[in-house]
């Protein structure tokens, strides 16, 4: 049987690590990537010690433990995983709107760069490419 104390460890660990993400999504929403939690260190160690925890726990072990606690970590799962996957939403629907605006950006660059002025001679005969924005064309 599983130590009680041990299951209790992990269900702190996810409550921690599901509000990190929460704190995440809402800074993503406001606009404010800076602000998101999961890069920092703490939170790092955080989903170190949770992934060391959750490999210690084996499903036989699971299994022997009261139906309380199951139903407990159940949820707590559940919950984890619903905010994992939300969290990976957000971030994936951000980078895809900031790979937009850079892309965009990086070719009204290359379009001023290509129009001829009229009354000027030609500067370069082969258009260039803006070198100074890189995008990545991978999507």
């Amino acid at each position: 049987m599983t130590d009680p104390r041990k299951i209790e460890k992990l269900l702190a660990l996810t409550a921690r690590l599901t509000e990190a993400l929460n704190e995440d999504i809402a800074a993503l929403e406001r606009g404010r990537p800076r602000e998101m939690r999961s890069p920092k260190p703490e939170v790092q160690q955080l989903l170190a010690l949770y992934g060391r925890e959750v490999q210690s726990l084996s499903s036989a072990a699971a299994k022997g433990l009261p139906r309380e606690a199951q139903e407990r970590l159940r949820e707590a799962t559940a919950k984890f995983r619903e905010t994992l996957a939300l969290h990976n939403r957000v971030l994936t629907r951000v980078k895809t709107c900031t790979e937009g605006m850079i892309r965009a950006i990086a070719d009204d660059v290359a379009k001023k760069r290509a129009e001829q002025r009229p009354y000027s001679p030609p500067v370069n005969t082969k258009p260039r490419t803006p070198g100074a924005i890189v995008y990545n064309n991978v999507v």
